[in-house]
């Protein structure tokens, strides 16, 4: 039999929040993390999107000057979400050649690598960083994670775009699993908030224009959505067998159940609007983690709030649930935090850890007009959960038709 997995440490640096509780406290709540942008990028290139989701806490209140000059942000946030998950695993001791890191990222280092080619074209090669290639490769997130921690067992970059979050967490409990660690820190982490992605996003008219109204831009599966909020930050999560946590008496969040991973080979960008890939993807999880659809008692979705991209999620969660999705109340947590494109699984992952932990569903903002076409049970305001044994479910569709889905359980 498989060993399980379980959580027993969460960490988070997101724009509702620069550490778990302030995130969460603000997830019940019902907090925007959305505001206009005031660099003076925004006129210089004169984007037609004015506004992001920014993390609340700046990386430089809560790193060195040091160890902030030789990351990217991405890793500055991924550091900064995996040392607040580990502390609060309360690991003190661990075999480092059994402890693994799974850090994904959707671009990586981009703020690095335009900086660096700026400055290659205005100043020279001898005025590039001699740290920039470790600083924008797109691994560099797990290898600061992994030399910070001291992390022996491998330090894996999953990179499948917006499903890469959820992606890290499939592959932390692969590694459990198979044997080949027995504690991984798992997660993602995004920086992108810079004029390029701001205005290539912008161009394939993913974004939300709603620059007069930042914070209720993001609305997901609202009739008048008109695109997602780009967002950024980190999340992590501590992953361990269970006979590990057991043995040193842990607080145990919950119990990373099953996950699964699929591909539309549909289009690059365009979800497949019958939704087989994703139908696919929470089927092959709930019977991994052996679980019935009536079991399912909550549901983080993907929900990114663009026009073609809530309603195949719906179509897989009918699919996959069957008539129990009336039943089921859905949290679309992005309407908050905006989307953290590889970084926004993990997040989620921490949310819906919560939500089984303490019983509560997150609340959805800025549903004024439900689409008539995806008939789901939205959670608008906390909601409580069921007690006794349930189970929920993270989703996380990315470019590239990419699919990934989470279970969580209640230990």
């Amino acid at each position: 039999m498989a060993r399980k997995v379980v959580i027993t440490g969460l960490g988070a640096t997101t724009p509702i929040g620069g550490d778990v509780p302030t995130m969460w406290r603000n997830a019940l709540k019902g907090v925007s993390g959305a505001h206009t942008l005031t660099d003076d990028w925004v006129a210089k290139y004169e984007l037609p999107v004015h506004f992001a989701a920014r993390v609340s806490t700046p990386a430089s209140e809560v790193l060195t000057r040091v160890e902030a000059k030789r990351l990217d942000p991405s890793s500055q946030f991924a550091v900064i979400a995996a040392r607040e998950a580990w502390k609060d695993s309360g690991i003190t001791e661990v075999d480092h050649d059994r402890f693994a890191v799974a850090f994904a990222t959707g671009i990586g280092g981009v703020w690095t690598l335009l900086d660096a080619w700026d400055t290659l074209r205005e100043k020279g090669p001898r005025r590039v960083l001699p740290m920039t290639v470790p600083m924008l490769m797109p691994n560099g997130a797990a290898a600061a994670v992994s030399l910070d921690l001291g992390a022996r067992a491998g330090a894996h970059t999953p990179v499948s775009a917006c499903a890469s979050g959820t992606e890290a967490l499939h592959q932390g409990l692969e590694l459990i699993r198979s044997g080949k660690a027995d504690v991984v820190m798992a997660g993602g982490a995004e920086a992108a908030i810079h004029p390029l992605p701001l205005a290539a996003f912008s161009s394939m008219q993913a974004l939300s224009r709603r620059n007069d109204d930042p914070e209720h831009a993001s609305r997901p599966y609202d009739r008048d959505r008109d695109g997602f909020v780009m967002g950024e930050g980190a999340g992590a999560l501590v992953l361990e067998a269970e006979e590990h946590a057991l043995a040193r008496r842990a607080r145990i969040y919950g119990e990373l159940a099953g996950t699964s991973v699929t591909a539309d080979a549909y289009h690059i960008t365009a979800p497949d609007p019958e939704g087989l890939g994703a139908t696919r993807a929470l089927k092959a999880a709930l019977f991994d983690a052996r679980a019935q659809p009536e079991d399912v008692a909550h549901v983080n979705a993907h929900a990114t709030s663009t026009p073609v991209g809530d309603r195949p999620e719906y179509t897989a969660l009918r699919a996959a649930l069957g008539d129990h999705v009336q039943n089921v109340p859905v949290s679309a947590t992005k309407s908050q935090t905006g989307h953290l494109l590889g970084a926004s699984g993990a997040v989620e992952a921490v949310m819906t850890v919560l939500a089984v932990y303490e019983r509560k569903a997150p609340a959805t903002i800025n549903l004024e007009n439900q689409d008539p076409e995806i008939p789901l049970d939205i959670v608008t305001t906390a909601r409580d959960l069921p007690s006794g044994d349930i189970v929920a479910l993270s989703n996380s569709f990315g470019f590239g038709g990419h699919n990934a889905v989470v279970v969580i359980r209640n230990h």
